[in-house]
């Protein structure tokens, strides 16, 4: 038995339909390819990535999951663990970008287990990556405190997770497609199938639910960033699983959790919204002072990267195809112009925003968020 749907409110499909509306525009937007949308794209990826693997305790800059997610190399300060959940959950999302358009596509135990592998392969070996756990495990209060949940017990997880596998494929279609993927997210989480990286696989599942049911692009569809945002997000996550369980209780009534969920996608999609408004505007800017500075059109993703620090000399020849010396010479004229600025060496040099981007960024920043984000469950 696994936790059941609940019956929606029409609050629920208030929010919903608010939330479909909202995608529905990014839809519009995504059809008119503009040359900062690779950039966004990324940028969301990452910080899906770092939200996600934040919630477990891994904690990494924002400029750095953007360098992992354009495949350079991070601050070797970063320790070995951090480093290993962060692209073992890079290569996860990865794949989930790209399972979204499969032709091909069934929900297995092999499925699910390559993508745990995925997130936990360089893990220490008691993790055993990619297979069921046979033991116990609860979810700790911390120290000298009671667990704030405890699994079923192991021998229950193969019946479970067929149970499972079998709802993915075919039970209640007819629901809308965020609630199919919070209770994904909720039976995964709460049968807790390995050993670690539950929370990890229940979120990625969340998201490749959306990606299959073809929502939106997962790195628009994720509530990851937001879930990982800061602290508070991340406490309201747990209050909630806790509101609907404390041990494995497929009978109690999952209502709360879908507000949750439901909200948490709302504000995420506000923020996405946001995001795209940031962009345009901050493109038009770098266009002018382009053309103010008589730069090559191609600079302008240059200096776009750089206001969000992480301007990469390998990127940018990359997405410009350029030759490594025209890059060279591009990045040298900028820091000429004080346009850029230098951080870092060798492999991990980058270059952010000198004074003249910071402040454009500051403006446009602003501008997009001169209006305070709405609770979705509050009627204006």
């Amino acid at each position: 038995m696994l936790f059941a749907t609940p019956s929606l409110t029409s609050d629920d499909h208030r929010v919903i339909d608010e939330i479909e509306a909202l995608r529905t525009e990014f839809r519009h937007q995504l059809a008119h390819p503009r040359r900062w949308e690779g950039q966004l794209r990324r940028s969301l990826t990452a910080a899906a990535v770092r939200g996600s693997t934040h919630i477990e305790g891994y904690t990494i800059s924002a400029e750095d999951a953007e360098t992992l997610i354009a495949g350079g190399d991070i601050s070797p300060d970063t320790d070995e663990a951090t480093r290993n959940a962060v692209t073992g959950y890079r290569d996860a999302l990865t794949y989930i970008q790209h399972a979204s358009g499969f032709q091909i596509f069934s929900w297995d135990h092999t499925l699910l287990s390559a993508l745990h592998f995925m997130m936990t392969r360089a893990a220490d070996k008691k993790v055993r990556p990619g297979e069921y756990r046979t033991n116990g495990v609860w979810v700790s209060g911390g120290p000298n405190r009671p667990p704030v949940y405890s699994a079923p017990n192991p021998e229950q997880v193969p019946e479970l997770m067929d149970e499972l596998i079998h709802w993915l494929a075919e039970g209640d279609l007819d629901v809308p497609a965020l609630v199919r993927a919070s209770m994904a997210h909720l039976n995964l989480v709460s049968i807790h199938p390995w050993s670690d990286g539950n929370g990890r696989m229940s979120r990625a599942v969340h998201t490749l639910v959306l990606a299959r049911e073809g929502i939106l692009a997962p790195e628009f569809s994720s509530i990851e960033e937001w879930l990982g945002a800061d602290e508070y997000n991340t406490r309201e996550y747990y209050g909630a699983l806790r509101d609907v369980r404390t041990s494995w209780q497929p009978e109690r009534d999952a209502g709360s959790w879908i507000r949750f969920c439901l909200t948490a996608h709302h504000l995420q999609a506000q923020e996405v919204q946001r995001r795209f408004e940031a962009a345009a505007r901050l493109w038009f800017r770098l266009e002018r002072l382009a053309e103010q500075h008589r730069l090559d059109e191609r600079t302008v993703s240059a200096l776009y990267a750089a206001t969000q620090g992480h301007l990469r000399r390998t990127t940018y020849q990359a997405e410009e195809a350029l030759t490594r010396d025209q890059a060279l010479v591009d990045l040298r004229t900028l820091r000429r112009l004080d346009l850029v600025e230098s951080v870092g060496h060798a492999r991990t040099q980058r270059y952010t925003g000198g004074p003249v981007l910071r402040k454009i960024r500051t403006e446009v920043h602003a501008e997009v968020h001169a209006d305070l984000y709405r609770e979705p469950y509050r009627q204006p």
